[in-house]
């Protein structure tokens, strides 16, 4: 059983930026898929982000603003978003896909992962 937590959420200001933390317990990240989804009031989850096996995805809303990376000394993986917009406003998620049953193509599809953290709130706001 994996545990994930998220941290780093907060109220931010349009053009502002905020660094998402998602840390890993009860299993390596090595052997995952990371994902990372939003839900905004009212919106459907959606998927922001994912990195696998070296690679990077990302939604094109955030294309340009975003950008995953992961520490796999700390077993953390991090969403650093720049350039927040009102738009960005949701509850964060982290969740992880075993590689072995990951599909890539599939990286926005929530059923495809295993394990999820509470949520991180973000605000973005004047």
């Amino acid at each position: 059983q994996v545990h994930l937590v998220e941290s780093g959420g907060g109220l931010v200001q349009p053009g502002g930026s905020l660094r998402l933390s998602c840390a890993a317990s009860g299993g390596t990240l090595d052997y995952f898929a990371i994902g990372w989804f939003r839900q905004a009031p009212g919106k459907e989850r959606e998927g922001v982000s994912c990195i696998s096996d070296g690679r990077t995805y990302y939604a094109d809303s955030a294309k340009g603003r975003f950008t995953i990376s992961r520490d796999n000394a700390e077993n953390t993986v991090y969403l650093q978003m720049n350039s927040l917009r009102p738009e960005d406003t949701a509850v964060y998620y982290c969740a992880v896909a075993n590689l072995y049953t990951f599909r890539p193509i599939m990286w926005t599809v929530s059923s495809e992962y295993d394990y999820w953290g509470q949520g991180t709130q973000v605000a973005v706001s004047s």
